[in-house]
C-alpha cells in the first residue's frame, strides 16, 4: 500500500457480537449503510493502518456489524475493540452537490462576503441537531461560531480552501 495514501476515519469498533468474531461498529459517518457491501476496511493498529477483508456486514438496529476475514472468535474480535476504522479517499461515499466532508472544511480560510476581509480559519465543525456550527479561529486567537446555514454561508470553494460568509451570522466570541 502506498505510504502517501490518505485515510479517512469512518467508524470505531465496539463490542463483540456472537461467537463467530463479529464486532459492532460505532459509525462516524452519516452513511452507516456504507459498511454493507464494502469489501475492505482499514483498522488503526497503534498508528499503522492494516487492511482487512470484510467477509460480511449487516445492520442490526441501524448499527453495522462486521465479520472480518481472519477474526473468527470473540477473543480475536475483542482485541480490536476501540480501534478506528478508515477508508481511503477513493472509497468515500459520493456526496450530493453542495455537501462537503468535514475534513475538507477544516483549515479553510473564512472571508466576509461584503468586504472580502479575512475573518479567520475554520478549525472545527460541531454537528448539532438543527444544523452544523462552524468554529472559526480569528487571527488574534479568539474563536467565534457560525450557524452553517445557507443564509450565512454564501460560498464554499474546497479547491481554494475558501469559505465566504455573512458576518451577521457570527455569534459573540466564545
Amino acid at each position: 500500500m502506498a505510504e502517501d495514501q490518505k485515510f479517512i476515519t469512518v467508524g470505531k469498533l465496539g463490542k463483540v457480537r456472537g461467537v463467530k468474531g463479529e464486532i459492532y461498529v460505532t459509525p462516524l459517518t452519516d452513511f452507516p449503510e456504507r459498511f454493507v457491501g464494502q469489501k475492505e476496511i482499514f483498522i488503526d493498529n497503534r498508528g499503522q493502518w492494516i487492511k482487512f477483508t470484510i467477509e460480511s456486514a449487516i445492520l442490526v438496529s441501524g448499527r453495522p456489524v462486521l465479520k472480518l476475514k481472519g477474526i473468527d472468535n470473540p477473543e480475536e474480535a475483542a482485541r480490536l475493540t476501540n480501534c478506528n476504522l478508515a477508508v481511503t479517499e477513493n472509497q468515500l461515499v459520493k456526496l450530493p452537490e453542495g455537501a462537503y466532508f468535514i475534513f475538507d472544511l477544516i483549515g479553510c480560510r473564512v472571508f466576509d462576503f461584503q468586504t472580502g476581509v479575512f475573518i479567520g480559519e475554520l478549525v472545527d465543525v460541531q454537528q448539532q441537531p438543527a444544523n452544523d456550527v462552524y468554529v472559526i479561529k480569528k487571527e488574534n486567537g479568539d474563536e467565534t461560531v457560525l450557524a452553517a446555514i445557507r443564509r450565512f454561508v454564501k460560498d464554499i470553494n474546497i479547491k481554494e480552501k475558501k469559505i465566504i460568509i455573512d458576518q451577521a451570522g457570527l455569534f459573540n466570541d466564545q
